[in-house]
């Protein structure tokens, strides 16, 4: 089959498929042109079953630098590890494509989408995410799709579909959101504190939009599609699974029914050693004794996620003997650690952060390198998982996607009320560390990182907190939960975090591992997630009701100036050696990277920002700052010291940073021998300013003042 083109007019912008052309070698494979956004999505399966107890799914999300015409940066000059956007953006693809395979889908599968072009204003997440929908449709994988996802925004109160990055900078929600024709299944938002009615009305906004792009893929499959194989399911032995229910279900229902997680696991895995035991001995002579033994452990694990969901949705019971809608108990502090700029103590039942923030100067933000607009942050979110918080040992080492995931989430929902540049010159810095963990832990990062924005002076517009919400669906019958336990994640169909303030949403995500849910879930969830919103809040409030006035001691103190833009180059000086000596004498350090050495930020419009602990040093770079960037008036007699004597002239200075030349024609009435017949270094004496030659140098006079 060789090449076909498919193309569809996407809401005003051309969206193309090509098949047949590239990647013939992969299971199945889409080249995708949104406008001038290229990506190349292949996806492939092993031919093997793998032994696995799941499903062993990669989704990788590749960006070449080479598709915004940018070499990457480094001593290397290729690319290296993904960036956080590219994780993001494999997790944003991941989520809504991991439910559409078969439950005991056991063969490894891999959908790799390589970004070839990009146009800024057509978004190469969403095209990838079509794309590799689409080659995993048209492929003979068994895979449940379509699937598709747009970016929903709202400026001047109306809806638009995947917004332009001008529109996008209008919008008070960004909202990518994902599903099939039916039904919604992820959902990840940053908004400037929105309705929970406005945000279900631009979810289903999407949604519509996401049928169209459904329709789409179903024509291309309909022509080139090709019949799906048929795959071994990983299924259990009936007779075993009755004979493992009557041994273990009444010892798996009061163990995890005890209400302290490090005992209600202890006593879960005791009921699944005593199992295995049990049937190690039962089936002692049997030659396949090693897979009965790791089914049985199978089985006691759906034991738990079955009595878990019968708990909750028949007898209204959930594994801590909670309310539906109940919170854990919540307990908050500030001012945890003595020498840092701000810091917070956050606990949720036994899900605990402390988060701390630690601001600096503008030059000390992020670089990013990769294909957005953007090539600098100012405010970052940081989260840490450690395994002890879990009361496990673990691999240490670089940070995880997981991780990567819950900062970004976290980072989203604080940005919409960090202040701006303009109202607070910083780069800030939020960590949050993860102390304990039984449910949640993003959502109470948010919460600690939040206290200690506030505890460390950041004038943020209003608290942000959030919470967790999940579902439990038997037949028709749903349940909702707030506040999830890690028990209730595991075993549940939906993990649907919700942050904002008092006045509205500013982060959303879900995950789900079925199909889809409906615009009542959503609806309803939200309702929930609002109610105890409110609750968290009044805990929070209670600890730190609002930014303090005052940063730390500890904190670099600031001082903002201006000066005339065409100055800037007098203040930097040749080579940056103007400024040098000024952070050096102001300071007295004898290098600009000792840690005490003051910090300047220069604009390109002139603002100047001076960091330092000391209101003296400050002053001090003020003060020669503005030497260096004061304007001389032509005519306008000035005190001069004499620097240097050259045959032709002496060179003064007016003042710090500001040098010009006193020829000798200039220096006296009567016709002058030597320079140094009048003046000596060191020389104190009165000039006029004259004007400045063609190379634009100084020039004064003496000679002026002295016929006067």
């Amino acid at each position: 089959m060789g090449k076909r083109i498919f193309d569809l007019n996407f809401r005003g912008k051309k969206l193309r498929v090509e098949t047949g052309q590239l990647a013939k070698q992969a299971t199945g494979s889409a080249l995708i042109r949104y406008e001038d956004t290229a990506v190349l999505c292949a996806a492939v399966m092993s031919k093997e079953t793998t032994t696995a107890d799941f499903f062993p799914l990669t989704i990788n999300y590749q960006e070449k630098l080479y598709s915004v015409g940018k070499i990457p940066g480094g001593f290397i000059k290729r690319e290296g590890k993904p960036t956080e956007q590219a994780t993001l953006a494999a997790r944003l693809i991941d989520r809504p494509i991991r439910p559409l395979f078969a439950e005991g889908f056991r063969n490894e599968v891999q959908v790799i989408s390589t970004v070839l072009s990009v146009d800024q204003d057509c978004s190469p997440e969403m095209s990838a995410l079509f794309g590799s929908s689409l080659a995993l449709c048209i492929s003979d994988i068994p895979f449940d799709g379509p699937v598709a996802g747009v970016i929903v925004g709202r400026y001047d109160n109306k809806f638009i579909i995947n917004p332009s990055v001008e529109e996008t900078e209008k919008c008070d929600i960004i909202l990518n959101v994902a599903g099939t024709k039916d039904a919604i299944n992820m959902v990840e938002s940053g908004s400037h504190e929105v309705s929970e009615d406005d945000m279900i009305e631009a979810i289903m906004f999407g949604h519509e939009a996401i049928k169209e792009l459904i329709s789409f893929q179903e024509e291309i499959v309909r022509e080139i599609g090709v019949p799906k194989i048929e795959v071994e399911l990983a299924k259990l032995d009936e007779n075993l699974v009755k004979e493992v229910e009557d041994y273990a279900t009444s010892k798996m229902l009061m163990a995890i029914q005890i209400k302290d997680k490090l005992e209600k696991y202890e006593q879960i895995d005791k009921v699944k050693e005593d199992a295995i035991n049990y049937f190690k001995e039962k089936y002692s002579e049997d030659e396949n004794l090693d897979n009965i033994l790791k089914d049985v452990s199978k089985i006691v694990d759906n034991i738990e996620a079955s009595e878990v969901r019968r708990l909750i949705t028949e007898e209204k019971i959930r594994p801590d003997g909670r309310a539906m809608d109940e919170i854990r108990p919540l307990e908050a502090e500030v001012d945890i650690l003595a020498r840092t700029h701000g810091s917070a103590l956050f606990t949720r039942g036994q899900t605990q952060v402390l988060s701390v923030t630690t601001l600096g100067a503008l030059g000390e933000h992020q670089i990013l390198d990769g294909l957005g607009i953007e090539d600098e942050k100012r405010f970052m979110h940081h989260y840490n998982f450690p395994a002890f918080c879990v009361g496990e040992v673990g691999r240490y080492g670089p940070v995880g996607r997981r991780e990567i995931g819950h900062g970004a989430l976290g980072e989203r929902a604080l940005a919409q009320v960090i202040p701006s540049e303009e109202e607070f010159p910083y780069t800030i810095r939020v960590v949050s560390e993860v102390l304990e963990s039984n449910g949640s832990s993003s959502q109470a990062s948010i919460c600690a990182g939040c206290m200690s924005l506030m505890a460390a002076g950041v004038p943020i517009k209003a608290p942000v907190a959030g919470i967790a919400m999940g579902l439990i669906t038997k037949d028709d019958k749903y349940t909702i939960l707030t506040d999830i336990q890690g028990l209730e994640d595991h075993m549940g169909d939906m993990d649907f975090k919700v942050a904002g303030t008092r006045n509205g949403i500013c982060a959303m995500q879900m995950d789900i591992k079925i199909k889809g849910v409906s615009k009542q879930i959503l609806k309803e969830a939200l309702e929930q997630a609002k109610k105890a919103r409110m609750q968290i809040l009044d805990v929070m409030e209670g600890a730190i009701a609002k930014p303090r006035e005052q940063l730390s001691k500890y904190a670099p103190k600031i001082e903002q100036i201006h000066i005339n833009p065409e100055k800037i180059k007098d203040v930097i000086g040749r080579g940056g050696d103007m400024i040098t000596k000024i952070i050096l004498d102001a300071s007295n350090v004898t290098s600009v990277n000792d840690k005490n050495a003051v910090k300047v930020d220069i604009e390109d419009d002139g603002r100047v920002i001076v960091y330092h602990s000391d209101q003296e040093v400050i002053n001090k770079t003020i003060k020669m700052i503005e030497d260096a960037a004061r304007e001389v008036e032509i005519g306008k007699t000035y005190s001069c010291k004499v620097t240097d004597i050259q045959d032709f002239g002496a060179f003064v200075e007016l003042w710090p940073g500001c040098e010009g030349l006193i020829h000798i024609s200039q220096l006296d009435t009567k016709r002058v021998e030597k320079t140094s017949d009048v003046v000596k270094v060191g020389d104190e004496l009165l000039a006029v300013a004259t004007g400045y030659d063609k190379k634009g140098k100084l020039n004064l006079s003496r000679k002026e003042l002295l016929k006067k």
